[in-house]
């Protein structure tokens, strides 16, 4: 009777069922010292169609490891104690990511840890073997939403410019377009970010299956982002062009979705059809002389203790984000204080953000250089996944009430002869087209950069300091005249800045 290759050499290997035992062991130990941050992928993986194919990064991952089960039986398992580093590398990216709120990030963190685990129990030779199945887990992260902004805007100035070189006029307003048979506009469904993360996945899978030479895989790889990107343009030319000569009767509504989706197969297809004709056969693995030994692997205590090890470096993070979270929560309520400000309410504010719920705001519409301007401030403490300053989620227009950001770019401007960055956004709704100046208060600076606002963020709590922060914003309606409406924006603030500042230093109390 023939013994199966990788079960053959499983004694030489080192990867006796007690080995096996302890290193599945570090692995399910890791997952729940990080359960949380597991759960949070999962549930972005079930509220988005988007990132669903999280579901079948991990099968695909072991099932690429057991394609390569022979290297178990060709390289020893070697613990590699330097690999301690990288770990505890990740898990600090974990516990700032954490302290700054930035999900994504500590999702990343997370899943490199599998990787790096890997390293420290079987070795350079063998984690070396298997790294592209361990590192194809970090497709499973949900990210990819950082893109969506600048997608719609490439697909509009892609769309526009085919729509015009056809010859038909077009009149463009940021993202929204008219034609003379109807009206157009490139939204986040529109983006073909789903086209791009799904392809980008495959075409890395296929780039990995189907060559062996690093040239190819790039070239591939290249490709595969690159293709969703036009053939997105493409596709929303199609539609609106579709819209156009039918009259507006087809390619709107869920036929846009249809067409988009059996669209992107067929562009899928194709590519990977041809890529085939560069297919590269995977090299049999060269045969072991007669009578070869194997290497031998490190003793058995060797392996449990690189085990125990970095068990207790992952679970080191977790302890240290504990401890400050107890040391950063404030549980004394948020009271803001409008008394202080220059300005007297006439009324409620006539524009408000879509943000997640704060802990207290202060808001009004007061009137300054003869024109109405609307004060928006929100505070948050003891921020969490359902609370939080800054988020993706959060947004300067309120699409759900038609209302749509048509532009936004960071601006400088100078209050009381001091420099205030913030960023400018121009809001388009049925009640009217806004100015908007907004920016953050974190940890007593004001900070425009949503970046640098979350570094700050992750400093103030690691240092003990709260996690309090605020959005702050004013508005006014524009007209085709912008330096007016900045102007009223700017007159509010030389009267009200450095008593808005005062109001939220007395509410942190810190």
């Amino acid at each position: 009777m023939n013994e199966h290759p990788a079960l053959a050499g499983a004694g030489s290997t080192g990867l006796s069922v007690p080995r096996i035992a302890v290193i599945v062991g570090a692995f399910v130990a890791l997952l729940a010292l990080y359960w949380s941050t597991a759960a949070s992928m999962v549930s972005v993986w079930n509220s988005s169609e988007t990132f669903a194919h999280g579901y079948a990064i991990l099968p695909i991952s072991l099932w690429l490891i057991w394609r390569r089960r022979e290297v178990f039986s060709r390289i020893p398992a070697a613990p590699y104690w330097p690999a301690l580093g990288l770990l505890a590398l990740c898990g600090a990216g974990w516990l700032l990511a954490r302290a700054g709120e930035v999900q994504v990030v500590m999702q990343y963190a997370f899943v490199a840890m599998f990787p790096a685990l890997a390293l420290a129990l079987l070795g350079r030779r063998l984690a070396g073997a298997l790294a592209f199945p361990l590192l194809f887990l970090l497709f499973a992260v949900p990210f990819g939403e950082v893109f969506v902004q600048p997608l719609i805007n490439f697909t509009a100035d892609f769309t526009v410019a085919l729509v015009r070189a056809t010859g038909i006029p077009v009149l463009r307003n940021g993202t929204m377009f008219e034609l003379p048979t109807g009206n157009w506009s490139v939204v986040e469904a529109c983006s073909g970010v789903r086209y791009l993360i799904s392809s980008i996945t495959l075409g890395c899978l296929y780039a990995y299956l189907s060559y062996r030479s690093l040239k190819r895989r790039v070239l591939f790889i290249g490709l595969s982002i690159i293709v969703p990107i036009i053939a997105n343009g493409l596709r929303a030319y199609m539609i609106v062009m579709i819209g156009h000569t039918s009259d507006m009767a087809l390619a709107t509504g869920v036929d846009h979705l249809i067409y988009g989706w059996l669209f992107f197969g067929l562009v899928m297809f194709i590519m990977f059809w041809i890529g085939s004709y560069w297919r590269e056969d995977e090299a049999a693995p060269a045969a072991a002389p007669a009578g070869a030994r194997a290497a031998a692997a490190l003793p058995a205590h060797s392996l449990t203790g690189v085990a125990i090890a970095a068990v207790l470096v992952c679970a080191s993070w977790p302890l240290l984000a504990a401890v400050s979270d107890k040391a950063a929560h404030n549980p004394a309520p948020v009271q803001l204080d409008a008394s202080r400000l220059n300005a007297t309410k006439v009324g409620p504010a006539a524009w408000r953000p879509d943000y997640l719920a704060a802990d207290a705001t202060l808001d009004g519409r007061y009137t300054a250089a003869g024109a109405p301007v609307s004060l928006n401030l929100l505070y948050y403490r003891n921020q969490g996944p359902d609370k939080r300053l800054i988020s993706s989620v959060n947004r300067v227009d309120k699409r759900k009430q038609d209302y749509l950001q048509i532009g936004s770019n960071a601006r400088s401007e100078t209050i009381k002869g001091q420099p205030l960055a913030l960023r400018e956004t121009r809001v388009k709704g049925p009640g009217g087209n806004y100015l908007v100046w907004h920016w953050n208060w974190i940890d007593g600076r004001f900070i425009a950069n949503d970046y640098l606002g979350k570094l700050r963020q992750a400093q103030a709590k690691l240092m003990m300091h709260g996690d309090d922060g605020a959005a702050i914003m004013v508005a006014t309606p524009v007209g085709e005249d912008a330096d007016a409406a900045r102007a009223a924006l700017r007159a509010f603030l030389d009267a009200n800045l450095a008593p808005l500042q005062a109001t939220l230093e007395a509410a942190r109390g810190r």
